[in-house]
């Protein structure tokens, strides 16, 4: 039996960007997604060397064995990549990119990935996502703090803990898989994966008969759904050339920016067409992808190939050609200003609620307690949201019904005092009939009348 594959990889700028960060590439023995980062040249300059350098693994051979440390060597090489070029152009450094590359050996099949573009698998009924994402939501996910459904409203669903960025050691996660006739595979950019549900995907990838008309219809799923982002998408079917009448597919596909910078890790630093691509600033798409139809929503035409809204995360919003300015999508590196942030904000709440305890604790005062009797609190006579900020530290047993109307009076309206000793002062002076300052409690002797 000889396993091959028939493939389609198909990449789109999108709704709201300018140019095309990511890069896809689809083979005979490699399938892989970058999805680069860093803005203006710079994530598409990063995904095109991370395929650049992993491509040529797709002419090569080697054992099942050898997979993962050649992989692990590839990407290593593409970091090395990223660090010679942002040393020559330093105007680069925030550059970086995701990697999601599958190489093939026979049935045998190994995974590296870093970063949040992702791997599916269909293999029958069965659909399962086969990377994890390298994010902070995902290990926030992992740890049970936030719910899966609470991921897409997540003020930082976009930071990413792990990349190809040129600076930070290599440290991608890498498995190897049996892979079986019928089996269609399936790498994406989140682009797709954070517009379109998995359960829509699902949907696609399974009806679709061939990876041709699956990428396709996925790529405009997610510009129905609004596509804020560059897509990328590369499917592949698991065939058996002795049986499977189309056969596989002829050609590797390279798409998205590596498409639009060849051979980017090898140009040198003076080539003009190199860099007149990159100080373009709006490299855009492979020209494989077809124009999405300009149905508006719930027009018979939109209805009838898509059945309305159904299996999208959201409406659709602007279409291309009507979209504000490109702001930057994703913020990938401000973890740091977010850690100093909740740092000075833990410590402006700790010495607001320390020195504020220490001041609601120096403060006396005598009031009415719940049984009727003359108390003696600590604190201060207020409740905030349902929370007394006062204690009570001592009944005095005197009932405020033996009190003058005057003191009990004072008592009700609360008798400041600023120590205990003077609380319990004036408690002294209502019991001895003086009055809460100590004046002349009664109201005067009877004068004779002549």
């Amino acid at each position: 039996m000889t396993i091959a594959l028939r493939y389609a990889a198909y990449s789109d700028v999108g709704c709201l960007r300018e140019g095309n960060e990511d890069s896809g590439y689809a083979g005979q023995h490699l399938l892989a997604v970058a999805d680069g980062m860093g803005g203006y040249a710079g994530g598409e300059v990063a995904s095109s060397i991370a395929i650049s350098s992993i491509r040529r693994l797709d002419s090569e051979t080697h054992t099942s064995d050898e997979m993962p440390e050649v992989l692990q060597r590839a990407v290593e090489q593409a970091n090395a990549s990223l660090s010679r070029r942002i040393m020559e152009e330093p105007q680069l450094e925030n550059m970086g990119t995701t990697l999601t590359a599958m190489l093939w050996s026979g049935a045998r099949v190994a995974l590296i990935h870093i970063g949040d573009s992702r791997a599916y698998l269909l293999r029958g009924p069965r659909f399962e996502q086969i990377t994890h994402d390298h994010t902070l939501v995902q290990t926030l996910v992992d740890e049970g703090k936030i719910t899966e459904e609470e991921v897409a409203t997540h003020p930082q669903r976009s930071l990413i803990l792990r990349a190809l960025d040129g600076k930070s050691p290599v440290d991608p996660d890498i498995s190897i898989n049996d892979a079986k006739v019928g089996d269609r595979y399936m790498l994406c950019s989140d682009g797709l994966s954070g517009v379109v549900s998995k359960k829509t995907i699902h949907e696609t990838l399974a009806t679709e008969s061939d990876p041709r008309g699956a990428s396709k219809k996925l790529i405009e799923l997610a510009i129905r759904g609004g596509g804020p982002d560059n897509i990328t998408v590369v499917v592949a079917d698991v065939i058996e050339t002795d049986t499977d009448r189309e056969g596989p597919t002829p050609a590797a596909q390279v798409v998205g920016a590596a498409d639009q910078q060849p051979d980017a890790a090898e140009q040198g630093n003076d080539s003009p067409a190199r860099r007149a691509q990159e100080l373009r600033g709006t490299g855009g798409d492979t020209a494989e992808m077809d124009p999405v139809r300009d149905d508006a929503p719930g027009e018979p035409a939109f209805q009838e190939q898509y059945g309305g809204y159904d299996g999208y995360e959201s409406p659709p919003a602007d279409r291309r050609g009507r979209s504000e300015p490109d702001a930057e999508y994703r913020t990938r590196r401000w973890w740091p200003m977010v850690l100093v942030f909740v740092v000075v904000v833990a410590v402006v709440a700790g010495a607001t609620y320390y020195f504020g305890r220490q001041y609601v604790d120096s403060q006396y005062y005598v009031g009415p307690s719940s049984s009727g009797n003359v108390a003696i609190y600590q604190g201060i006579n207020t409740d905030i949201a349902g929370f007394s900020l006062s204690d009570e530290l001592e009944d005095t047993e005197i009932a405020l019904d033996s009190l003058a109307d005057a003191d009990r009076d004072a008592v009700e309206n609360t008798i400041p005092a600023e120590s205990l000793e003077a609380a319990r002062e004036s408690v002294e002076r209502l019991n001895q009939g003086s009055g809460p300052a100590g004046g002349d409690r009664g109201t005067g002797s009877e004068e004779g009348t002549g």
